[in-house]
């Protein structure tokens, strides 16, 4: 198993706890933390020789047939060990995990000589994308129950209003993981002290982490492009129509001088692109504009934060106004939405102004979701609708539920079920 997703979502922490409490003999190899370990994977990728070296470089190991888990991590500090993975599966003795980020050889400032030596072991591995906690685990780790967000459940099932009591309390949690996000460490940081700021500075930490990969995994000349492409996302989200435009990025910015640059990030794991569809019909895929798209950050505290703590307090406080506002909580239902697993598009028909957020399949289905900051006008959807008629079309508010023919309005964090 492969194990990707952008640096300190957990990957580590999880796996180790895993293979400590399911196995009888677990080895630990950091390939970062001990550059010593690449040796490993030196010479021969004949299995046996691989546990040789194993056994001569880690103290204490045992190998238990059946019964033994090698976690190799860090994987992207060594592009042999990613090779190996085909061997050691095909062996078949030991279970062996892999994690790492940035694993897009392209991008590494290996030469391109020795990038062409390197054999991604294409069907030995079963390759899992790794997030920050979604909004359902944030409410576990600030203290809802499980058996308290099935009840919240049902209502959404039988599409009932709430309570105003029950509605203010999860548009109140939803506002916190607006800002604190789903970071491991950021949320600890947050239910351990129950301090905004706290939470901030880890994200400072994390954001600089993240600055420190690029410097240390780009290219010379990638290097300020990437950062223009990370740094540009709120002045993205803040625009009116939030579509990704590289103009914004730098006065003359073209997909030709920026566009390795967004692919870079999309390696790390720190955005995704949501295209256009030309038309919301099955299968969405092939209706897609691959020029027009969307940037999102993968983890809604770590965009948050890039907007300042001021807008962090403000989004709290519910007195955020202007474009700004609309384009966070398009990241917000995006993060949650993503997290979910659903494939994601939006839809803008070039002839109008209308927009819908975001479509996705469902059930041989295309489902259409409007995101609304507060309880706002619905034209885009009821054009959509009248145009489309979905089987059921879905706007996302700060207010109750509601049902009105085939289109369902929800509070935001009921997006959780979706």
């Amino acid at each position: 198993m492969l194990v990707n997703g952008a640096r300190q979502v957990g990957k580590t922490f999880i796996i180790d706890v895993f293979g400590r409490e399911n196995y009888k003999s677990y080895i630990y190899l950091n390939l970062f933390k001990n550059p010593e370990y690449k040796q490993i994977f030196e010479g021969e990728l004949e299995p046996a020789e691989i546990y040789k070296r194993i056994s001569l470089l880690v103290k204490n190991v045992k190998f238990i047939e059946g019964n033994t888990l090698i976690f190799i991590d860090e994987i992207q500090a060594c592009s042999k060990a990613r090779t190996a993975l085909k061997f050691l599966a095909m062996d078949d003795k030991y279970d062996i995990i892999a994690s790492g980020s940035l694993l897009g050889l392209h991008y590494n400032k290996l030469s391109q000589e020795k990038a062409d030596e390197i054999s991604i072991p294409v069907g030995f591995e079963h390759e899992v994308e790794m997030h920050s906690l979604d909004f359902e685990e944030f409410l576990w780790a600030t203290g809802v129950s499980e058996g308290t967000i099935e009840n919240l459940k049902e209502y959404y099932e039988q599409k009932k209003a709430l309570p105003d009591t029950i509605k203010d309390l999860y548009q109140n949690k939803l506002r916190e993981y607006l800002v604190v996000g789903g970071m491991p460490a950021v949320v600890n940081a947050f239910v351990e002290t129950s301090n905004f700021q706290e939470a901030f500075k880890v994200q400072q930490k994390i954001f600089k982490a993240y600055e420190d990969d690029i410097q240390h995994y780009a290219t010379n000349t990638e290097r300020p492009k990437i950062r223009a492409c990370y740094y540009s996302i709120p002045r993205q989200l803040a625009k009116e129509y939030s579509k990704f435009q590289y103009k914004t990025v730098e006065k003359n910015g073209s997909a030709k001088k920026y566009g390795n640059a967004l692919d870079w990030l999309v390696d790390a794991g720190l955005i995704k692109l949501v295209h256009n569809v030309s038309l919301p019909e099955m299968p969405l895929k092939a209706y897609e504009q691959p020029e027009n798209f969307k940037v999102y950050v993968t983890d809604i505290g770590l965009a948050t934060h890039q907007f300042g703590f001021e807008t962090q307090s403000a989004l709290l406080r519910k007195d955020l106004k202007g474009h700004a506002k609309g384009g966070i909580y398009e990241n917000l239902i995006f993060d949650i939405l993503h997290k979910r697993g659903l494939a994601l598009n939006y839809y803008k028909n070039g002839e109008n102004t209308q927009e819908i957020e975001f479509v996705f399949e469902n059930s041989g289905k295309v489902i259409p979701v409007e995101v609304k900051s507060k309880n706002g006008q619905t034209t885009s959807m009821n054009e959509f609708v009248k145009k489309y008629n979905p089987t059921l079309a879905i706007k996302l508010i700060d207010g109750n539920v509601g049902v009105d023919g085939n289109k369902v309005s929800l509070p935001q964090f009921m997006a959780m079920f979706l």
